[in-house]
């Protein structure tokens, strides 16, 4: 199906219109949190502040394409460690989950701007293209729907008090930047200033939980009055949350064993729940390098430098060793009962007996179910975990980053070269667990391997002024880039991934010396499946949670591109400005891809003036995305499942009719109006609309049968029931939206006061898709998992040694299919409020709360596929919030102090 881009463009110029209207009726008193305005924005002599242009004379109000700049006092003073909740906060159109018990998707987490997946927003550090991370996102589920099978990079690595300003490109950007520019562009500009810093902050929530500590400092000098070196660094510590109730399964088992303490003492976290719903614990660091110096007059050899760590303690979900009948719940309809199973690996012992050798009546393979002395030995997990157990995953995440270069600013030829080298990784390993098909020689704890993500790059900037006799000289730019991308698997311990000697036993009952008799489907302890003639019973493979790297798919892969770009752009007249770009790139996975870009912004008069861009884009697949193979694990009925994401290329990707990837080819179109009548008030409003086809995106599952693993062994790795996934390119969206922004700087009670509001309104759909590959919830989320209307209103205060902030966010209604079939989310307010108080001139006292009414999502609602148990008031693995957290996350309000100290 074909949308028609200038209807779409049309009905949002017409909500953008009615938006405006209403507030320069209300008030020209608010704007978006940090947004700079065009004096603040204008470039300074050491490069280009505003992107999406080459020229080094634009502020934010005579951009042809629309940007925002955010300060570094905005981002400073967040109370988060972690920059992508500092710009979910401050940013409308940008999204990201909490991802509470998400696999590795909660140690790199996926965000969104515009509804778009993480890989197809650029993230740079002054202007250079910031590494993707070690994750490619197979998760399941509404935690990373928007970004389901993406590979972007993790801007959790990037310390706040390293940034002079984050410049957010709203419009499509591949003819400029290259592949992933489809939504937009994020820029960190990095501080180059002289001075000391240091910053100390302790939080925690409402609830008492979540315990969090931050030191954070940088330093920076001149060198002579030719360079400088600035250093930032951070170390932080976040503990963890829970906002789930118990399983009712947990509190059976309490109550069976009520007069045998130190048993019920063995149940995981106890007292506590048996697992946790909430932001799990993390520490580590990240520390920035940014240095120049010019060699030469108006020659700068420059140096960017990026190194983090952190570890991460997730709780799994619980595995019970007993079962509990008819327990009352709410399922939507009435009160009726359910019956929670134990966890399949306790579900049956395991017959540690093998045939005996040269016994035809009980072949090599098959296991003694029962002698004539009944003296059959048998193993059951229980002496283990006599209480059942709660895996714990932990991911340990490694970020290196380098750029050197060396630049030209001066005359009419600007020039810049520069390298850069990267190295991320994912390092994953579990412990609290099992393996159940190797019985009683399984470990409990398991290395699962590393993920590393490797980059090389090489770029060439050139800018050419041009005196054509217009209103200014026109900047011709052009330029080349060379990449190489490495995705590397390294193999985890066999028994994480491998299939134990237990796995599945075929079983004989001895009925006479020596004589045996396979076991019949009427006397086998599990049920068999219809038209089964022998009793086989298993055991899952792989660790309990999650599934290592097996040396079949260990390996390193790689990719290079090489490409080049033209630009042209310059002010026609006093009142016009064009813009002209295109740009062709050759990846040696997916072939050669051209595409271009227009913009212009005509100012009406001197307090309006309008702007529109069109520009096609691109998304090429990573070696990651080609290559990626993962088991983890979910669970049906209380039972272990496996769930494997393998390569296109692989056999078992091509047992269930894969194809090779392709990149993802889109289209944009913008529109916008600005408004600067003065007296501190400025108003842009763009509406936009994005047609993305062949997104790269996951398959549905497909469920692997007895029939399927005959066919085709590979699938043993799964298991009958499992479910498999891959890489494909089959559907296509459009996003439609709007963005009203505006700032008003004025005076209040003697005080600098600056107002501000932003309002994004984003829709995305799925308009073409192939029903085999893409679900009716995939879909669904994709439009609905993010809210459709955002609002962000804050108010910033300072006069002499006192400073105040408050700030008003508005998230619409969401929903997400994968979890909460039928249910929508309502709509929230949630408020931010700081008081700040400078004293002997170098320090500030900060007592802020975020979320200062303790506000939660709604709960979750009572239904057939998430039933209500009465005994908790949770779901049956103790949910009573969403697990993604929706868009504020699901900890309520938190409160903190930061003591600033600055020479």
């Amino acid at each position: 199906m074909r949308i028609n881009a200038s209807r779409s463009i049309k009905k949002a110029a017409l909500a953008a219109s009615a938006a405006s209207l209403a507030i320069l009726f209300a008030t020209p008193a608010m704007a978006q949190d940090a947004q700079g305005s065009g004096e603040e924005a204008e470039a300074p002599a050491e490069g280009i502040v505003v992107i999406g242009t080459r020229r080094a004379d634009r502020t934010v109000t005579d951009s042809a394409s629309p940007v925002d700049v955010i300060g570094s006092e905005d981002l400073a003073t967040q109370s988060a460690s972690n920059m992508l909740d500092t710009v979910k906060n401050v940013v409308p159109s940008f999204f990201v989950g909490q991802n509470t018990i998400s696999d590795a998707s909660t140690f790199v987490r996926a965000p969104s701007l515009r509804g778009l997946p993480g890989d197809q927003v650029l993230v740079m550090l002054n202007g250079k293209r910031f590494n993707r991370s070690a994750l490619v996102q197979v998760y399941v589920g509404g935690d990373t729907a928007l970004s389901f099978g993406s590979q972007g990079s993790d801007i959790s690595v990037i310390p706040s008090i390293a940034i002079k300003n984050l410049q957010i490109l709203r419009d499509g950007a591949t003819a400029q930047y290259g592949s992933d520019a489809i939504g937009g562009v994020l820029n960190y500009g990095l501080r180059n200033d002289a001075g000391l810093e240091i910053q100390g902050r302790y939080g925690q929530t409402y609830e008492g939980d979540g315990k969090s500590y931050q030191i954070a400092a940088n330093a920076g000098v001149k060198v002579g009055d030719r360079g400088f070196i600035n250093l930032s660094a951070e170390f932080f510590d976040d503990g963890q949350t829970s906002r789930g109730t118990d399983r009712p399964v947990a509190l059976v088992f309490r109550s069976l064993n009520a007069a045998n303490p130190a048993l019920v003492s063995q149940l995981p976290n106890f007292p506590g729940p048996v697992q946790n719903w909430g932001s799990s614990p993390v520490n580590g660091y990240k520390a920035m390098l940014n240095a120049g110096f010019e060699i030469i007059d108006q020659t700068q050899l420059y140096m960017v430098g990026n190194l983090a760590r952190s570890k991460g303690d997730q709780s799994f979900n619980y595995r019970s060793p007993i079962s509990a009948t008819n327990l009352q719940v709410n399922d939507g309809s009435g009160i009726t009962t359910r019956s929670p199973g134990r966890n399949s690996a306790f579900a049956r012992p395991i017959y540690l007996t093998p045939c005996p050798a040269a016994t035809p009546t009980c072949p090599t393979g098959g296991f003694v179910m029962q002698n004539l002395a009944n003296t059959q030995q048998t193993y059951n997990f229980t002496s283990l975990y006599p209480a059942g157990f709660t895996p714990r995953f932990v991911g340990e995440v490694d970020q290196a980053f380098g750029v050197l270069g060396v630049k030209n600013t001066g005359g009419a030829l600007t020039w810049d070269l520069a390298v850069s080298a990267s190295r991320a990784s994912l390092d994953l390993s579990m412990y609290n667990s099992l393996s159940p098909s190797y019985g009683p020689t399984t470990q409990t704890s398991f290395k699962f391997g590393k993920l590393i993500q490797t980059e090389f790059d090489v770029y060439l900037d050139m800018a050419y002024e041009i005196d054509a006799g217009m209103a200014s000289p026109l900047t011709l730019s052009w330029g080349a880039e060379y990449r190489k991308e490495g995705y590397e698997q390294t193999a985890g311990d066999p028994q994480s991934y491998g299939a134990g000697p237990y796995a599945s036993q075929t079983l004989y009952t001895e009925t006479a010396a020596g004589v045996y008799a396979a076991v019949t489907p009427g006397a086998c302890p599990v049920s068999q499946p219809v038209g089964a003639t022998n009793c086989v019973v298993s055991m899952p493979t792989g660790a309990s949670g999650y599934g290592g790297t097996s040396t079949t798919f260990a390996g390193k892969f790689n990719q290079w591109s090489y490409g080049a770009y033209v630009g042209l752009e310059g002010d026609l007249s006093d009142k016009f400005t064009f813009g002209l770009a295109g740009r062709w790139e050759r990846y040696s996975l997916s072939g050669n891809t051209l595409v271009g870009k227009a913009n212009f912004i005509a100012h009406l008069t001197d307090v309006v003036a309008v702007r529109g861009t069109v520009g096609t884009g691109f998304h090429a697949p990573s070696p990651g995305q080609n290559n990626v193979s993962i088991l983890t694990t979910n669970f049906v009925a209380g039972n272990q499942v496996q769930t494997g994401t393998y390569p296109v290329t692989s056999s078992i990707a091509q047992f269930f009719n894969a194809a090779p990837l392709k990149p993802a080819k889109a289209t944009n179109f913008g529109l916008g109006l600005v408004i600067t009548p003065g007296g501190g008030f400025n108003l842009a409003i763009d509406a936009y609309s994005i047609r993305v086809r062949d997104r790269i995106g996951i398959s549905r599952n497909f469920t692997v049968t007895p029939a399927n693993i005959v066919a085709l062994p590979d699938l043993i790795a799964v298991g009958a029931g499992g479910v498999v996934n891959y890489f494909t390119n089959s559907f296509s969206t459009t996003t439609d939206g709007v963005d009203v922004v505006a700032t008003y700087k004025t005076e209040f009670l003697g005080g600098r006061t600056n107002l501000t509001l932003a309002y994004n309104y984003n829709m995305s759909r799925v308009t073409k898709w192939d029903p085999l590959l893409i679900s009716d919830e995939q879909r669904a989320d994709i439009r609905n998992l993010a809210p459709n209307h955002r609002l962000n209103a804050s108010m910033s205060w300072q006069k002499d040694n006192w400073a105040f902030n408050v700030a008003e966010r508005f998230y619409g209604s969401w929903g997400t299919e994968n979890d909460y079939p039928g249910q929508k989310f309502g709509a929230k307010v949630t408020t931010d409020i700081d008081v700040s108080y400078t004293f002997m001139e170098h320090f500030t006292l900060t007592l802020g709360a975020n979320n200062l009414f303790n506000t939660y999502p709604d709960k979750i609602a009572a239904s057939i596929d998430n039933p209500i148990f009465l005994m908790t008031g949770g779901t049956a693995d103790g949910q009573i919030y969403p697990r993604s957290g929706g868009p504020f996350g699901i900890n309520g309000g938190f409160y903190y102090a930061r003591l600033r100290i600055k020479y």
